[in-house]
């Protein structure tokens, strides 16, 4: 199929694109087109305006202030995966990009794309909740929304954006060096959309004890699902297996989505085995930094 008519707007400033975006009516806005192209195209959205974002250089980069990276909404994938910053400083995010589709899709997807899409199995949804990720949307009145990442997915393929607002930069505070981390998903071929993914992060303390953590999981919930009891359970404690597989037990507790390709329980026992295995290695990891320290 083809898409059906629009026309087509390519502002090349944020404010011309936020003034398209509240007097337009039923406006949609491009950015990587790695999502909405193919849903233009077997007309699943039919808009009667699409604003372009990608002559908007402002909305590009990814830099580092107060000990704050932001990421501008348009920056590539594949900027994120070449960018030293995010390898020295959130190395959860090189590991889960290099999982992100193929070379192809990278050089055009954006983060601001795959966030407000919020496809439940797109890794990068998954590290922005566990990274406590804030999101900042800019209306066209050019007041700005500092959201957390927790409110700004609300449901399957539902965001917090008011319709005159864009997202415009996403916010993440790193860890400190040498936590652990792993990312790590199955699917049925390399470049597909993960059955389930895991990511999770730790840090240790000077007696080897999980000063904190962070475990998340995509395609399990319509949202990215962050593992509040489960990280509760290590918090305080020492990371023998026995404790690693009750907090990667602590799946089964969900609802995860269903379909005739992969019922609720398939996803959760893959899910169950993937937290499993990220636990393993990002302590492994976060053990090995004490150790050579």
């Amino acid at each position: 199929m083809k898409p059906s008519s629009f026309e087509l707007h390519a502002p090349d400033s944020l404010n011309e694109a936020l003034a398209l975006m509240s007097s337009l009516p039923n406006a949609r806005p491009i950015a990587g087109g790695q999502s909405l192209m193919p849903m233009l195209n077997m007309r699943l959205v039919m808009p009667d305006h699409v604003v372009d974002l990608n002559g908007i250089a402002s909305l590009q980069g990814i830099r580092e202030s107060g000990g704050t990276i932001s990421i501008g909404a348009m920056t590539r994938q594949r900027g994120l995966e070449f960018s030293t910053l995010l390898k020295e400083r959130v190395p959860l995010a090189i590991e889960a990009i290099l999982l992100v589709g193929h070379r192809q899709t990278r050089n055009r997807g954006t983060i601001g794309g795959s966030l407000c899409h919020l496809d439940p199995s797109a890794e990068l949804p998954t590290i922005c909740m566990a990274m406590d990720a804030t999101l900042i949307a800019t209306g066209h009145d050019g007041r700005q929304r500092a959201i957390p990442m927790r409110e700004f997915a609300t449901d399957l393929m539902t965001v917090s954006l008011e319709p005159d607002e864009l997202l415009t930069e996403i916010r993440m505070d790193p860890w400190p060096q040498g936590h652990g981390y792993a990312f790590v998903e199955f699917g049925r071929r390399h470049g597909d959309f993960a059955i389930a993914s895991a990511a999770v992060m730790i840090e240790l303390d000077s007696a080897t004890r999980v000063k904190r953590a962070s475990l998340t999981l995509g395609g399990v919930g319509p949202v990215p699902l962050r593992m509040n009891d489960a990280e509760a359970l290590l918090v305080g404690q020492t990371c023998e297996a026995e404790r690693l597989d009750a907090a990667a037990a602590q799946v089964k507790r969900f609802q995860a989505l269903d379909d005739p390709a992969y019922p609720s329980s398939y996803r959760k026992r893959i899910a169950m085995h993937l937290l499993r295995r990220a636990l393993g290695i990002a302590v492994a990891r976060a053990t090995s930094s004490k150790v050579n320290r």
